[in-house]
């Protein structure tokens, strides 16, 4: 990287550290450090909800899936502003009125202290595990452009977010978070334009979407129903509404945002802000991974995007297979390039029946590249004994490293920084208050002055920082990053809401009846991911349905009797 980049970067690492450790305000007091007072106007909590949800892994992971597979991810949040609606009517104003520090303590006054510490500490397992994903997302981005491992890239992003959330709390996270909101959001629009600018003269944005349309990628409705397909219309509308309600309604790192505002409306209007803009900007992210591989059809690119497996494999054992391989996309990659500008000429002169025959080509073309690279990539895994790789997490990184101007590339790294810190900080902070709130505090030492539970917060903090750092090692390896963290909740989520419904919605639901659906619903969730090929968004809606089922048939025979 130039110089240029490096001042960008350390510029912005020091301005974040520094702005965050400053926001200290009130934070010698519980509730200062974990709820800010509950004084926090709704804006500044809307945009600290949305950059958690623009996270490293969506700047990384979402463009890379727009690269290889286009629009159809956007599907995933259709059912998001119809979960904010319901939340907002009901879960929101409840935990509000309730003054509680997190979403569990009720669990313990409708049903038993089993029920709220066995669903506090699933809370504390998934989210510190995609939290280690969401560290590995610019650890990769690090590895890449630095050459570094990723252990040492994961540390270096961790630290520096776990000190500023340790010190200022939730009030250093939330106002970290709107700045970062503002970078993130200009980083991207900044990729767009380059991407834009750096098509061939005579490939306009118009020609550039049909290029890609003719792929697919341009497709963001499927409206098949098959359970075993990840992202159609129904799982964006019925699984991810289950998740949706799960993830904001019942996930302390989501919870503990609308808790700081100061009323139940201002609570309501910062989940709505959500409601409104994310689907607007998650296409925005996808466009630039649908831009990027229109990029790489008419500009040379490589087979393989991780370059350190590249050097392994070029250098290798089985280097003559790999380079005959590159050999070949070399010339498929040319050929499809031509069929590219051929459909290019004909869409500008108006020609159907020259873009309809360049079309074909160029699709063939597409899908003989898409082949070669799927046998190099399982040469890669044969080869390195490495047999989850996925290469769609190194695209976007590759582009910035080697193709953006110089002080963007600082600018993109900066943003992405930005991403990964602003999702670190709040469930660095959410895992320190369950931790301290439902455990410490609730079984460890129950009668202490605030001195004494910020301290052990703030050890908390560090401890959850340490530990997935440690899942963020491996966890680069495991796939397309945004599909890894949603496997990881989505394993958790759906039994979570059950006990919730069961908890709000159904009076007679017992704490036995609870407590059994949960370990029921998590059972199934298991079963279906171990032995069935359903998609895992609908492992949602198979964990809430089977808590709720189980715990009502349960709660029959053991609520109390009533007298003759």
């Amino acid at each position: 990287m130039h110089w240029l980049d490096w001042l960008v970067v350390g510029a912005y690492l020091v301005w974040i550290v520094w702005d965050g450790l400053k926001r200290t305000e009130g934070g010698d007091k519980v509730e200062g450090y974990f709820l800010a007072n509950r004084s926090l106007p709704w804006w500044a909590v809307g945009l600290s909800v949305m950059a958690t949800q623009l996270s490293a892994i969506t700047m990384i992971g979402t463009t890379g899936q727009g690269y290889a597979d286009g629009m159809r991810f956007l599907q995933f949040y259709f059912a998001l502003p119809l979960a904010m609606v319901v939340l907002s009517m009901t879960l929101v104003p409840f935990f509000h009125r309730a003054k509680i520090y997190t979403a569990y303590e009720y669990l313990e006054q409708r049903f038993d202290v089993k029920t709220r510490a066995l669903t506090s500490f699933l809370f504390l397992v998934s989210r510190s595990m995609s939290l280690g994903v969401v560290i590995s997302a610019p650890a990769v981005v690090l590895a890449v452009v630095l050459g570094l491992n990723i252990t040492t890239t994961a540390l270096l992003i961790a630290l520096p977010t776990a000190v500023y959330t340790m010190f200022g709390g939730v009030q250093a996270v939330t106002w970290t978070d709107v700045k970062q909101m503002v970078l993130i959001v200009g980083g991207l629009i900044a990729a767009v334009i380059v991407l834009i600018v750096s098509l061939p003269q005579d490939v306009g944005v118009v020609q550039a979407l049909k290029i890609a349309g003719s792929t697919g990628r341009m497709r963001t409705f499927d409206f098949t129903f098959d359970l075993t397909n990840q992202y159609t219309f129904w799982s964006g509308t019925i699984a991810a509404f289950f998740l949706f309600c799960s993830y904001f309604g019942t996930d302390q790192s989501q919870v503990q945002r609308y808790l700081t505002t100061k009323s139940v409306d201002e609570a309501r209007d910062s989940l709505m802000m959500s409601a409104y803009w994310k689907i607007p900007l998650q296409a925005l992210v996808l466009i630039v991974g649908v831009l990027m591989f229109v990029f790489y059809v008419f500009t040379p690119s490589p087979m393989l995007f991780n370059k350190v497996h590249d050097r392994e494999m070029t250098q290798g054992a089985r280097a003559t297979e790999y380079k005959a391989l590159e050999r070949q996309y070399e010339e498929v990659a040319a050929s499809r390039a031509s069929a590219a500008a051929g459909m290019a000429r004909a869409e500008v002169a108006g020609d159907e029946q020259l873009l309809a025959a360049a079309g074909q080509q160029f699709k063939m073309r597409e899908a003989e590249a898409r082949d070669v690279r799927r046998k190099a990539l399982a040469l890669v895994r044969e080869a390195t004994g490495d047999a989850a790789y996925s290469d769609v997490n190194y695209v976007f990184p590759t582009f910035i490293a080697t193709y953006m101007p110089i002080g963007v590339v600082g600018l993109l790294i900066a943003a992405i920084f930005a991403a990964a810190m602003s999702t670190i900080s709040a469930e660095l902070a959410a895992l320190s208050t369950a931790t301290v709130i439902d455990f410490y505090r609730r079984f460890v030492r129950p009668v202490a002055d605030d001195a004494h539970y910020l301290k052990v917060s703030r050890w908390a903090t560090g401890f959850w920082g340490l530990f997935a750092t440690g899942v963020a090692i491996w966890a680069a390896e495991l796939g397309s990053l945004i599909e890894v963290v949603n496997k990881f909740g989505s394993y958790f989520y759906g039994s979570i809401l059950g006990v919730f419904i069961l908890a709000i919605g159904f009076r007679g639901a017992t704490p036995t009846g609870a407590f059994v659906g949960l370990i029921a619903g998590m059972t199934c969730v298991g079963v279906a991911a171990r032995f069935t090929d359903v998609a895992f968004l609908w492992h949602n809606v198979t964990g809430a349905v089977a808590v709720v089922i189980v715990g009502l048939f349960v709660s029959q025979f053991t609520s109390p009797r009533r007298p003759a």
